[in-house]
């Protein structure tokens, strides 16, 4: 019996619009005998997928585990050598804030081969679609990607850094420690600098909260806003 080559894909599958995945994304899940995709991936994308694929649902999002990050590992490495090519899918890039390098690596070093399909992260395109520049001449000379939450499930000591410059602050999975960031900002005295909170950004069911930092949180609770949202400031 034909036995494929073990391998994995990581694909970015962009922040929400379907048409923001890359074609090399579209061409690499048509060749997918499995596809393992995430909760924050569109649906609507998973039409591109060969339809004598296997599709396995390993959603994470807050507080709602289907597997854990263990079991993911485990699953691709035991679905490549049953299977041939696995495609993990995952939303925006899988490299800011996504886990994929941990994923290539636990099945590199089984011997599998990997391959990644970078994609559009949310923290680039979701202010973009809002007409927010991150960088813009006169106001912004850089930004600063920051996640939210760390792996101990606390605020990154970046934030604070992150206050005291001059540059656009884009926070991912921040929404919980929002009251914490707030207070950061306030310490460095910058109670006027604008902010815009984008919930389902570049999606349907996208809302948005522009505020400062001293209004947001009243913002945030009158449009009741939460996850899955970024921060910008």
């Amino acid at each position: 019996m034909y036995r494929k080559t073990p391998k994995l894909s990581i694909v970015g599958a962009g922040p929400g619009d379907v048409d923001l995945i890359t074609i090399k994304a579209i061409k690499v899940l048509n060749t997918a005998d499995v596809v393992l995709y995430d909760a924050l991936v569109n649906e609507d994308l998973l039409t591109h997928i060969h339809p004598n694929a296997e599709l396995i649902f390993v959603g994470k999002r807050k507080g709602c585990y289907h597997y854990q990050q263990e079991q993911i590992n485990e699953l691709i490495v035991a679905r490549a050598h049953s299977h041939g090519h696995v495609v993990r899918l995952k939303g925006g890039d899988p490299f800011i804030f996504g886990r994929g390098a941990e994923e290539m690596e636990y099945a590199a070093s089984y011997g599998i081969e990997v391959a990644m399909v970078p994609g559009i992260s949310s923290s680039l395109a979701v202010p973009a679609y809002q007409n927010i520049p991150l960088t813009k001449r006169g106001s912004a000379e850089s930004f600063w990607v920051i996640t939210g939450t760390t792996k101990e499930h606390k605020l990154s000591n970046d934030v604070a850094l992150a206050a005291k410059s001059n540059a656009t602050v884009v926070i991912l999975m921040g929404m919980g420690k929002l009251p914490e960031i707030v207070k950061l900002f306030q310490h460095e005295s910058k109670n006027q600098l604008a902010v815009a909170i984008i919930q389902n950004g570049t999606t349907v069911h996208e809302k948005v909260g522009i505020a400062t930092i001293d209004t947001i949180l009243g913002v945030v609770e009158k449009e009741e806003l939460s996850n899955p949202a970024i921060i910008v400031i």
